[in-house]
């Protein structure tokens, strides 16, 4: 007999209960657990393979939000702090970790879930790396831990601070047209800041190249978030493609870009679904039952209107400096080929959405009151 935790031949406890992860029925999930469960002296290696696990999914393209993302998805939350703690485990050893990351490390749940018996635990596990084993390889947006990263940056830059603080404040005011003046302000500092990196490529170009983010697209109305993102991405100089099928966007543009972008997404966001909420109370007032139809148009509204406003936005920014606009269209020429060599097969998607009247007038009225020129009236 061989020693604890393995079997005959050299043949692990872990070797034979994996293999039920490649299998297609939960039967054979169901006896890899009471093989595992039977056998303490295999916990330890059983984590280990896990961390073997998403340390192959970093190599393939994924980060720890992805992962994290596709566990809600997939899962159930105690699977989500399982993957939690081998994600925090991997990346502990490492003596930098790529930008952003530590801050997909630092959103992990960290809630400790009830004790359950170890069978239960079992099929926990299994189920998750069965889940991890067969995600497929994405494209890369940036460097994986345990490789050459660029020199750290000292602090955040000071206008994404000013930016952030921004849109804080437009998020927590009660009153709309103080939350447009912020708003309207954020934008314009973006604008501006975009402005600025192109004055300096114009200058002394550097060998700086388009770079990528993924951004996760949530349900519901992830089609309409989707289209949002994708206003906000275009307004600053960048592209967002979206892949429904893992929940995501990846936003291609040069650094200072990038930043900006996903702020300000998530910032109309929350201030969208406000507006919504109201509008729906509005409605509720009147008589009329709240429905999805009204929700979707809403937000489909919100991000049209929005990408409209944002881009004039832009283009009034770029008219005060003619002199810069062939680097920024240099610029833009960079992100659009690198955008297509990302993704080379990227399709058009035909808008899903049930119609409603009365959700579409909310929206276009609520991204008016989202305005971005403090000088202007709302669009008519």
């Amino acid at each position: 007999m061989g020693r604890e935790g393995h079997g005959v031949s050299g043949v692990t406890t872990i070797d034979k209960a994996f293999e039920a992860l490649y299998a297609s029925d939960d039967g054979s999930l169901d006896t890899a657990a009471s093989l595992l469960a039977a056998d303490p002296g295999a916990d330890a290696e059983r984590d280990r393979r896990g961390e073997e696990f998403v340390r192959t999914l970093w190599i393939r393209g994924w980060q720890p939000a992805d992962l994290v993302r596709m566990a809600r998805r997939e899962l159930a939350d105690e699977h989500v702090r399982l993957l939690a703690g081998l994600i925090r485990a991997e990346t502990a050893g490492y003596e930098r970790l790529p930008h952003r990351w530590q801050a997909q490390i630092d959103e992990l749940d960290t809630e400790e879930g009830r004790p359950t018996d170890r069978f239960s635990r079992a099929t926990t596990v299994l189920e998750l790396y069965r889940l991890l084993v067969r995600l497929p390889r994405l494209d890369a947006v940036g460097p994986v831990p345990g490789e050459a990263l660029p020199p750290a940056a000292a602090g955040e830059p000071r206008m994404l601070t000013r930016i952030r603080a921004l849109l804080a404040k437009a998020e927590a005011t009660g009153y709309p047209e103080e939350a447009e003046a912020l708003t309207a302000k954020a934008q314009e500092l973006m604008a501006r800041h975009s402005l600025d990196e192109a004055t300096l490529a114009a200058g002394a170009p550097s060998p700086e190249t388009p770079g990528a983010i993924r951004i996760g697209v949530e349900p519901p109305y992830e089609q309409a978030k989707a289209i949002l993102l994708d206003a906000v991405a275009t307004a600053n100089h960048c592209r967002a493609v979206w892949n429904e099928a893992y929940g995501f966007s990846t936003v291609v543009g040069f650094e200072a870009d990038l930043d900006p972008v996903e702020l300000l997404y998530t910032s109309l966001l929350v201030q969208g679904t406000a507006a919504m909420t109201r509008a729906e109370a509005e409605q509720r007032a009147g008589g009329r039952k709240r429905t999805k139809s009204f929700r979707q148009s809403f937000l489909l509204a919100y991000a049209n209107r929005l990408g409209a406003r944002l881009s004039a936005t832009s283009r009034r920014v770029a008219a005060e400096a003619p002199t810069l606009l062939p680097a920024l269209a240099s610029r833009e020429v960079a992100v659009t080929a690198r955008t297509d060599e990302l993704f080379p097969e990227t399709r058009a998607t035909r808008v899903r959405a049930a119609w409603d009247e009365a959700g579409w007038n909310h929206g276009a009225t609520a991204a008016d009151a989202a305005g971005l020129h403090p000088n202007r009236p709302p669009l008519p």
